[in-house]
């Protein structure tokens, strides 16, 4: 029996992939969760063989929950599961320790395969985000700047972002202009949805 935490923040979701997935005889739902910073918890109480983060969610993103589940536990092998199939987003999280990443669309039975081969340790990549990922490329920015356009997502000042961030406001400006010209925008609005886009972000 291969044994599956389930974290997504949409409950309709996370109680559709737990039926669908629960019907399989050799699959077996051990734990669900709504939050990205409830998945290290909830492994440790549980033991899954498999994890199925979703990339957006509250309290911590999927994929930094994959990172640190990763450090934590490299045993617990982590699938993506996803409704937003960005480029950047597969790269980054094969980087933070992922063993695949399938959209949510994906049919039920494709899904369970998936988990199976991933709990094999094989590697699962929705073929047409694989290729869009080979296209794209990898993000231009760097950590620090996806930090800073990240920071000026919501609209915020030049000031707010150098206050939030413990950074200079010529150093924020700095960033802000070399994401802007990694992202080829004109603003730094145009640039945050660029990498949104993309996955960058």
């Amino acid at each position: 029996m291969i044994k599956l935490l389930l974290a997504d923040d949409q409950a309709l979701v996370r109680g559709a992939l737990a039926a669908l997935l629960g019907l399989e005889p050799d699959l077996q739902v051990v734990a669900e969760v709504g939050r990205g910073d409830e998945v290290l918890a909830a492994v440790e109480r549980t033991h899954p063989d498999v994890a199925l983060l979703d990339v957006e969610m509250p309290g911590l993103d999927g994929i930094s929950a994959a990172a640190q589940l990763h450090a934590a536990h490299p045993g617990v092998r982590i699938l993506m599961v996803t409704t937003f199939g960005r480029p950047g987003y597969l790269r980054r999280a094969i980087d933070a320790g992922a063993d695949g990443f399938v959209v949510k669309d994906t049919p039920a039975r494709e899904l369970a395969d998936a988990v199976r081969r991933v709990h094999l340790g094989l590697r699962v990549v929705d073929p047409a985000l694989a290729t869009e990922t080979l296209t794209a490329g990898t993000s231009p920015l760097t950590a620090r700047e996806r930090e800073v356009l990240a920071a000026a997502a919501d609209g915020a000042t030049a000031v707010a972002i150098a206050k939030t961030l413990h950074l200079s406001e010529g150093t924020v400006r700095n960033h802000l202009s070399a994401a802007i010209g990694k992202t080829g925008t004109k603003t730094r609005a145009e640039a945050v949805r660029t990498a949104e886009r993309l996955g960058w972000l």
